[in-house]
């Protein structure tokens, strides 16, 4: 009977095994292969003459002639556009960091008024909890005498009605 509830068991894990392996790497398996079938389908090759893309200066080649702005930007050197990207990048940079600063500065600040508020609230707990302590040696204190009053008072023959 074990050996048989055994094999029941391995063929079990077998199968468990097969679905999870399925489960996992079947929704995988069937976008690619719909993917590639899409693809089969709808898309034919190409067969036609086509003439080769224009460029910008083909279209218009007189395009900025007039504008001198832009006229200006095109003569410049690329030395010059990468030493203007640079300071420009530069600027950014030290705004960045003033930022940060700033940040880090006013984080100080909060966390150095956080501590003076912990260390005064430190403060009054300790000094709540001597006050604690000193009324339980009080409350002590008091205990005792007043046992010792009310046992000389049933002495001289007080008692509790």
């Amino acid at each position: 009977m074990s050996r048989r509830s055994g094999t029941c068991l391995r063929c079990c894990l077998v199968i468990f095994a097969v679905v999870s392996a399925l489960c996992v790497s079947g929704p995988a398996f069937y976008w690619k292969f719909k993917k590639a079938l899409k693809l089969k389908a709808s898309c034919l090759p190409c067969k036609c003459d086509c003439s080769p893309t224009l460029s910008l200066f083909d279209v218009a080649p007189d395009c900025g002639k007039d504008d001198p702005a832009l006229k200006e930007e095109m003569e410049k050197q690329f030395v010059d556009l990468l030493s203007e990207e640079l300071k420009l990048q530069e600027a950014v940079d030290k705004e960045h960091v003033n930022r940060m600063n700033m940040t880090f500065t006013e984080a100080k600040r909060l966390a150095s008024e956080y501590q003076k508020e912990s260390e005064k609230c430190n403060a009054a707990t300790e000094t709540c909890e001597v006050g604690r302590e000193r009324a339980e040696v009080l409350l002590a204190k008091e205990r005792k005498l007043t046992s010792l009053w009310e046992k000389r008072a049933r002495q001289m023959g007080w008692s509790v009605e």
